[in-house]
């Protein structure tokens, strides 16, 4: 009896969810499509409706980024469409989502925006199941998503936004790695766009095996340093031999942004995800603070304005903002 009671005094689950998912640094120099973090200060927003209808549609797609209103409403050309078209399918849904987005996180920024509005719309329509998934569970359909934008399953921005800080994203799993609290941040976004599949083109030509054993130690140094909290090891590793040398001439002004940072006691710096933005490792958040204005200089003085970010390393995870019958 008390079972049948508790059942009915069971609260149903909500109706509409908004959530959001920060922006991430992937790839972080020496783990291509393997390392990634999330950072603080930008995010995309969505609001998830369940409906009865069993399909999953785009209601409208707005912000305050240059290029929101090109981005497609079908929802299977959607990174956010199409993850949660994987969701429906896997678990076996008899209802639906409608889906609005509200992008912050600019388009080919190297930012991680296709993977933000992927994770925060799955976030947002698990908390509308009747049984929620774990997060881990949510990966796979984050990597359908992600897909749809890049043209491969690589979870370096969509990990560590689902949870938080610096995450290990092989093709199965997500591991999240130790990071120092000391360790912050600079990111910086130059007034310019590279599109991703233009990014990874760049990439296509083979490597000489020792610059891959070379690439190798430096990510081991790195992982090390994460691990032991070590700056050396950190400074030592965050090194990048591959994607950086090919994909630095197509960001006027990359140069010598890294320069200023590494001007600045930098452990290291290198491009975001597939760029333009540019990222820099620091020992405390007064070193990010001060090397900053030096790298918008630099950028400055290649002819684009900028915007930068100072995050912890350890940055947020996506989570649920509001949730009810209205949200």
């Amino acid at each position: 009896m008390s079972g049948d009671i508790d059942a009915q005094h069971r609260a149903a689950p909500p109706r509409v969810v908004r959530a959001f998912a920060p922006g991430s640094v992937g790839n972080i120099g020496v783990g291509f499509d393997l390392l990634g973090h999330s950072i603080d200060g930008v995010r995309d927003v969505a609001v998830v409706r369940r409906i009865d209808e069993p399909l999953v549609r785009i209601a409208a797609i707005r912000g305050n980024v240059e290029g929101a209103d090109t981005l497609p409403l079908d929802a299977a050309r959607n990174t956010a469409g199409q993850a949660l078209i994987a969701l429906r399918a896997k678990v076996g849904l008899a209802h639906g989502f409608e889906l609005e987005l509200e992008k912050g996180i600019p388009l080919g920024s190297g930012l991680g925006g296709s993977a933000a509005s992927c994770v925060a719309a799955l976030v947002a329509a698990n908390a509308l199941l009747d049984a929620p998934l774990p997060r881990a569970a949510l990966y796979e359909f984050a990597l359908d998503g992600e897909s749809v934008s890049s043209g491969s399953r690589h979870g370096d921005n969509v990990a560590p936004m689902l949870l938080g800080g610096v995450v290990m994203a092989t093709a199965t799993r997500m591991i999240q790695l130790d990071v120092p609290a000391w360790l912050h941040a600079v990111v910086v976004h130059p007034d310019q766009v590279l599109e991703t599949r233009r990014a990874r083109a760049v990439l296509a030509d083979p490597y000489p095996l020792h610059v891959i054993v070379e690439q190798s130690a430096h990510l081991a140094l790195f992982l090390t340093g994460l691990q032991r909290g070590d700056a050396t090891l950190l400074r030592e590793g965050l090194r990048d031999l591959l994607v950086e040398p090919r994909r630095a001439p197509l960001i006027p002004g990359f140069a010598e942004a890294k320069a200023a940072a590494l001007d600045h006691d930098a452990l290291g710096a290198s491009i975001s995800g597939a760029g333009p933005s540019t990222f820099a490792w620091f020992a405390s958040r007064a070193q990010a603070e001060a090397a900053a204005p030096a790298m918008q200089a630099a950028f400055a003085a290649a002819g684009f304005g900028s915007r930068a970010y100072i995050t912890p390393v350890a940055g947020p995870h996506a989570e649920v903002i509001a949730a009810g019958a209205h949200a």
